[in-house]
């Protein structure tokens, strides 16, 4: 299925407005989809027999500051029977990070979810077991945010880059 049909097929089932902002002429097309529609329409995408996303290849959170107040998170979506694909997009301000947790349709957003929590700091609402992936319990801030400020010591150990 092409990128068009897919569209059209998502207006059809959810109506114009479920589509905040679409990117068609790029190497990888995608929809930006508002967080409290996020689960709905990825449960539709992983349960339609004609997409069967059954996939999801990949999941990141993007620092977009200082041109944007607000975290991106993107999904890459596979579907293996039907050998198509789609990137999805949804967005959170940067003040409260939230968005729900897509763990309980996909297995391999739990550890996607935990990284993007772990070095942006996004919280992913209902996700099962919300906790530090790749650094330290006691590590302070998340690292690939913009504002992040390097720690001069870790457990009374000098840093130096």
């Amino acid at each position: 299925m092409d990128f068009s049909t897919l569209k059209s097929l998502l207006i059809e089932t959810f109506g114009e407005g479920i589509i905040v902002q679409s990117q068609d002429n790029t190497p990888q097309p995608s929809i930006t989809v508002a967080p409290e529609r996020l689960v709905e329409v990825c449960q539709f995408l992983r349960d339609d027999p004609r997409l069967y996303f059954d996939f999801l290849a990949c999941l990141t959170g993007i620092d977009n500051a200082p041109a944007q107040e607000a975290f991106e998170v993107v999904y890459h979506l596979d579907s293996l029977v039907h050998e198509h694909r789609i990137v999805l997009r949804t967005f959170t301000p940067r003040a409260a990070p939230t968005v729900p947790t897509l763990s309980h349709l996909w297995r391999t957003a739990d550890w996607h979810e935990r990284e993007a929590y772990d070095l942006l700091g996004i919280q992913f609402e209902g996700h099962p077991d919300l906790r530090r992936i790749l650094l330290p319990q006691d590590w302070e801030g998340h690292p690939l945010r913009k504002d992040y400020e390097e720690q001069n010591t870790y457990h009374g150990i000098q840093v130096k880059y």
